[in-house]
């Protein structure tokens, strides 16, 4: 078993970013944002080429298939442009595909999307949505300082929601390990500190190469391609990458192609560590800098390769080797922050 890694290594060179969750992605019950959970979905169809490279995605028939609202929808499809699955064109909506695609007015339906018909769909856009990312940008920032305590009450008078949307979002930030009841049952900030990520790293670099082992050969091969491709247009592009969009390659292959695992037992066990996905999608560019290398892209696309070759114990190696590289990396994310900023102040947090 590798060693823990330790909180006082050296921080390496940044520079400044040029200007510029096992259930099926169609089942209501999956949790996370839903315009994540319809990105997934359209990502998986445009893959699977079952929507066809050039067909023109509109927000309003979307949004009517899913039985969903717009704005979920129009979140998706500009998740899946900075990740280069759909573009821009000379009309209405996006095409499926790189830029330069031919428009092609295809008729989507359900089947398309991997709903059966007569399905419920999506389900309506819930009050929880509309204030969750703010709060799990607000909550991860904070995890690095320190010990925190969110007032349930407060957070829910601050975005002007009700009592039980606050508490929603705090649900679904205790799924993914940002926070926690205290022994007075309170809600509290779980801290990200070098101790707790090391274990975490440990808990992913155990059951992520499983889940990898289960869930990589079901991946269709366009799927496995249109990654392959993501990954190296990133990796000629960096720095001039967008965080947004090495958000979305980290989602590729931590989520959501190990949610193609035919275990949930393993994939329940991995949601809790997610927090240090969420970690770097909210302080890369931001509170911390770009790092001056690739960050991950390289690793991630010898990782698929060896997935597409079907040789998975060079993929299940590989992945490991990146996980516990990466931890030392968040690690020291994580110092640069807590010595160079300053923890937010917010009305519904307090100290512990």
């Amino acid at each position: 078993m590798p060693r823990p890694l330790p909180a006082s290594a050296a921080v390496p060179r940044f520079r400044r970013a040029s200007p510029d969750p096992a259930a099926s992605p169609a089942d209501p019950a999956r949790q996370g944002p839903l315009y994540e959970i319809i990105s997934d979905l359209l990502r998986r169809a445009i893959g699977a080429g079952d929507i066809p490279e050039g067909s023109v995605l509109l927000e309003g028939p979307v949004a009517d298939i899913l039985r969903s609202t717009r704005t979920p929808v129009r979140q998706a499809l500009q998740a899946l442009e900075e990740q280069r699955l759909v573009s821009r064109f000379d009309g209405r909506g996006y095409v499926a595909g790189p830029a330069g695609v031919e428009p092609r007015r295809v008729a989507l339906d359900a089947a398309m999307l991997g709903i059966a018909d007569g399905a419920q769909g999506l389900r309506k856009t819930l009050g929880w949505e509309a204030i969750y990312e703010r709060v799990e940008h607000d909550v991860v920032t904070l995890s690095v300082f320190d010990a925190w305590r969110i007032n349930e009450l407060e957070l829910a008078r601050h975005f002007g929601v009700g009592r039980v949307v606050a508490r929603d979002v705090l649900l679904r930030l205790e799924r993914l390990g940002l926070v926690e009841k205290d022994e007075r049952l309170r809600w509290a900030v779980r801290t990200l500190d070098a101790d707790r990520i090391n274990h975490l790293y440990e808990l992913r670099w155990l059951l992520e190469p499983s889940a990898l082992r289960s869930g990589g050969p079901a991946a269709p091969a366009a799927e496995l391609a249109a990654m392959a491709d993501d990954l190296r247009r990133a990796l000629k592009a960096y720095p001039r990458v967008t965080p947004g969009a090495l958000d979305g390659l980290e989602h590729a292959l931590h989520v959501a192609l190990l949610s193609r695992c035919a275990n949930p037992e393993l994939l329940r066990s991995l949601e809790p560590t997610r927090c240090v996905l969420t970690l770097s999608k909210h302080a890369l560019g931001e509170s911390a800098p770009m790092p001056e290398d690739d960050p991950f892209m390289g690793e991630h696309l010898a990782i698929v390769e060896a997935v597409q070759a079907r040789d998975m114990a060079s993929a299940e190696g590989l992945l490991r080797a990146h996980l516990e590289a990466s931890c030392l990396k968040v690690i020291q994310r994580v110092e640069l922050v807590r010595t160079t900023s300053a923890a937010p102040r917010l009305p519904y947090v307090g100290t512990r």
